[in-house]
């Protein structure tokens, strides 16, 4: 277990963050059946390995990331990563956020590894910070979720907001959603 998995598992297990009401943790958001956007990473296919650059334990940066078919009538894009694995994939216990990033202009075709799009707002993640936090698994292969949402709005929120307040400003502007997933650990 690396230094950043213990510290990951003890802040989990001290904040009581480890609950296991998974109903207040996750949440379906509505879309638009058929939609064409999508999201990839020129770093990793979907399903398959992130490396190790964009993990805690590599350079810890944000992998690349390329955007397409966004629709018509976006006025803002919505960038969630998380893992629903934490702290065990035998016995999940939480989502742990990664990055939470909005007000993304809808123009934006790539995210470029390492970097935050102008304009864009970070929320507060996992660890209370409001930057990218790569994989760092304590334990096992754990799955990262990159959910790309389409908004007809922008959203009015600052930086100490986390991924709940975001979805709730979400709710009834989700044009349509991506998803990408990369998995890190062993």
């Amino acid at each position: 277990m690396t230094r950043l998995g213990v510290t990951f598992l003890a802040a989990c297990l001290a904040a009581s963050a480890c609950s296991t009401d998974t109903a207040t943790t996750t949440q379906s958001l509505p879309t638009t059946p058929g939609g064409t956007m999508q999201i990839t990473s020129s770093a990793f296919d979907d399903n398959t390995p992130i490396p190790d650059r964009y993990t805690c334990q590599g350079d810890d940066i944000n992998p690349p990331l390329d955007i397409t078919g966004v629709p018509e009538g976006t006025e803002s894009l919505v960038l969630m990563v998380d893992d629903p694995d934490a702290p065990d994939p035998a016995a999940p216990k939480v989502v742990w956020e990664h990055w939470i990033i909005w007000n993304i202009a809808p123009a934006t075709s790539a995210i470029a590894a390492g970097t935050v799009p102008a304009g864009a707002v970070q929320g507060t993640n996992s660890w209370g910070r409001t930057d990218y936090g790569g994989p760092c698994p304590p334990i096992g292969t754990h799955r990262y979720f990159f959910k790309l949402y389409a908004l007809d709005t922008t959203l009015a929120l600052g930086t100490t907001s986390i991924k709940a307040d975001v979805e709730t400003a979400m709710q009834g502007h989700v044009l349509a959603e991506a998803q990408l997933l990369g998995l890190y650990g062993g």
